[in-house]
């Protein structure tokens, strides 16, 4: 492969970006407004490529990945104006007369690297914030998604500014030469090995970065839950996708007493959403590959199967999967599961369970079932995590004013909403000055009765 092959691209969108292409509110809206356009008439190809990819039904799509960015885009829309304008900023008297402004402006040329567990939703949520900043953005679908690249790639060509926005498809060469590149700013998502590769790429540019990565995302349920809506609303979001949501929670912490009639309420909600045989459910998706097949059919002997365990390695089906008994040290709890195996463990008092999450890394999300306040409180007061939730599951990244992103080994930088915007823009500091007075204090020669009056009006004024 040749080296700096893409770098006749990055110079024409460049050259795009210094000419003025991206900056008006116009030709934001425009972008906004063609890529909602994509989504309408393209529902149904977006489906198909989805379901090609990874299994899922055409709902579960719109669900998770039209209706979201659908949303999120009329979200952008309706506030864009707002978000360009700069906000004003006092001085303090000694500068006057003159006043001072923060203007958001753009980054430059952007490199959005996307996921395949949400191949359309990943890849266009955060060229949302790239297009309503006035970036130029070269998008990187998966390779694991091939339909849904495919696709992407003719999305741009057929509704977006192609002098503006392209695609580069493939692997990780393409990725690898996308990274030796320089780029303004560097939009990640996927796992914590793709974050570091990340990392060391843009350190050798200094390139800025966001990293949206995964981790073990833990749910407490309490003694005083309410067992029966905790059991549905677990099982719908841990078998979502079947299991590869970054999001999703990774392992139960099940106070002792209540982990039996929890466990049962979870076998009846695995039957009523999905039947007798999950396999021929049309609202349940696969594995993605065979590696993530074989990687997860291994770690089903990490536990006691109370629900599940069935495999089908030539349509790569695992069963939704509930396991007990699962050791703390065994191998479904070194690292995220991203699949549909569930290890629930229990605990006898909170503070048990709370030391036990923060012995871990800082996870993307912490979720918590409790009918009490003060444990609300204090779940959220004594962990770390990018967000948490209390009494449901997953649905704080939908909320389109609440900024969404990790912290510690599970990411930094933040998007959705007005975050997205932000985080694709620059925030840049604004002074201007009238040149009139143009006193001599501030002039040398300091002398000390001089420097005493400066002395004292800086500090009084500053």
């Amino acid at each position: 492969m040749a080296e700096r092959q893409f770098s006749p691209m990055l110079d024409e969108l460049r050259q795009a970006f210094q000419d003025g292409r991206t900056e008006s509110f116009a030709w934001r809206r425009a972008q906004l407004l063609a890529l909602l356009r994509f989504l309408r008439e393209r529902e149904t190809d977006i489906a198909a490529a989805v379901y090609a990819d990874l299994g899922k039904s055409g709902r579960e799509t719109f669900l998770t990945e039209t209706s979201f960015l659908a949303g999120e885009i009329r979200y952008a829309l309706k506030h864009l104006k707002g978000w360009m304008q700069p906000s004003r900023r006092g001085v303090p008297l000694h500068y006057l007369f003159g006043h001072g402004a923060i203007r958001p402006e753009a980054r430059g040329v952007v490199l959005i690297i996307g996921a395949w567990n949400y191949p359309i939703q990943l890849m266009l949520a955060p060229l949302v914030g790239a297009l309503a900043s006035g970036n130029c953005a070269v998008l990187k679908p998966s390779e694991l998604a091939p339909h849904s690249s495919v696709l992407i790639a003719g999305c741009v060509g057929e509704y977006l500014d192609s002098r503006a926005i392209r695609v580069v498809e493939g692997g990780i060469a393409e990725a690898e030469a996308l990274l030796a590149e320089r780029f303004d700013f560097v939009f990640y998502t996927g796992n914590r090995n793709g974050g570091r590769q990340v990392l060391l790429a843009a350190a050798s540019h200094i390139m800025p970065v966001a990293l949206e990565l995964g981790g073990k995302n833990p749910c407490i349920v309490e003694k005083d839950a309410v067992l029966k809506t905790a059991a549905r609303r677990i099982v719908w979001a841990k078998f979502l996708n079947a299991g590869q949501t970054c999001i999703a929670p990774d392992y139960l912490l099940v106070h002792e007493d209540v982990e039996g009639t929890l466990l049962s309420l979870m076998q009846q909600a695995v039957l009523d959403f999905f039947g007798t045989d999950p396999r021929t459910s049309p609202d349940y998706s696969r594995i993605v590959n065979d590696y993530h097949f074989t990687r997860l059919e291994r770690l089903l002997q990490d536990g006691t199967i109370v629900a599940g365990g069935q495999t089908h390695r030539a349509s790569r089906y695992i069963a939704p999967t509930i396991l007990r008994g699962v050791s703390a040290g065994s191998g479904i709890m070194e690292s995220e599961i991203f699949g549909p195996l569930l290890p629930v463990l229990t605990y006898r008092e909170l503070e048990e369970a709370l030391t036990f999450i923060a012995e871990r890394d800082d996870p993307l999300a912490i979720y918590l079932f409790s009918s009490s306040r003060a444990t609300g409180k204090k779940v959220l007061r004594r962990t770390r995590s990018g967000s948490f939730c209390c009494n449901d599951l997953l649905f704080q990244s939908a909320i389109h004013t609440l900024p969404f992103g990790g912290t510690g080994k599970s990411g930094f930088g933040a998007y959705h909403g007005k975050a997205g915007f932000e985080t694709f823009s620059l925030q840049r500091s604004v002074l201007f000055r009238s040149v009139y007075p143009d006193p001599v204090l501030r002039y040398p020669p300091y002398g000390r009765k001089k420097f005493g009056f400066l002395k004292r009006l800086v500090t009084l004024f500053g």
